[in-house]
């Protein structure tokens, strides 16, 4: 099982999401918030908008809070709000890429430095890690909710260029460019679970349990700051260790 992506659903399962839902909330309403400024109010007409309610409700946010968030977005005095990203490698070398929504980007970089130095690992330059993986469009389906057969030929025919089945879900990838006409054909037939620009590791580094815990460890660190709504790593652990963590 590679990357971070699988770990939120893990984290979901295992009850330590609730503890953090209204963290939670902030940033995925501060996501729909600046979607909705930066382009149109409306999901049919906003790409971007479309996958932050889409993640939202996947969450289980309240349909109030998402449309404050929206509302919110036509305020003259809403702060202006930018996504940076900053890269970095963390514990054995792994490669760790930081979505950041910040009103303050001297702020947020201070933060970020603070965190990878205080674990003993080091923030690196643009580029430094982001050529180790590739930035695509994922849509994510439960394997309960469609056949895989059907799900497989739809999203081939309408721009998919790899379809794998992980978990309890089927994901489904695209070109950046193509997600969201992709999106749309789907949702004609399948509710979807996730939909997304990621990035997408190249090649993964394999660690054992020791290195695991290490390594989401220093992940939820990350992601406790207010101002990182995203991150992405290229490690791989064997699916039996998740098994036995899930047995705790």
């Amino acid at each position: 099982m590679a990357g971070h992506s699988h770990w939120a659903g893990i984290k979901h399962k295992k009850g330590k999401a609730d503890k953090q839902r209204s963290k939670l909330f902030s940033k995925l309403s501060r996501e729909i918030t600046v979607a909705a400024k930066l382009g149109l109010p409306d999901i049919n007409m906003n790409p971007r908008l479309r996958s932050a309610v889409q993640a939202a409700k996947e969450a289980n946010m309240p349909k109030d809070n998402i449309d404050r968030a929206i509302k919110k977005s036509q305020g003259i005095n809403e702060a202006n709000y930018e996504t940076v990203i900053y890269e970095g490698f963390g514990p054995l070398g792994i490669g760790i890429i930081i979505e950041v929504l910040t009103d303050n980007k001297n702020r947020s970089i201070s933060n970020i430095r603070s965190i990878f130095e205080k674990n003993g690992y080091s923030l690196g330059t643009e580029g430094s890690v982001s050529h180790q993986f590739d930035i695509c469009g994922l849509i994510k389906v439960k394997k309960q909710n469609c056949d895989e057969e059907s799900i497989f030929e739809h999203s081939t025919n309408n721009g998919a260029n790899d379809f794998k089945v992980e978990g309890d879900f089927y994901e489904i990838f695209s070109k950046k460019n193509e997600l969201h006409s992709l999106q749309i054909e789907l949702e004609k037939k399948y509710e979807l679970s996730f939909s997304g620009i990621i990035y997408n590791p190249k090649n993964v580094i394999k660690i054992d349990r020791a290195g695991f815990e290490k390594v989401i460890n220093f992940i939820e660190t990350l992601e406790d700051n207010d101002d990182v709504q995203k991150v992405y790593s290229n490690f791989e652990v064997d699916k039996k260790i998740l098994e036995e963590i899930l047995s705790w």
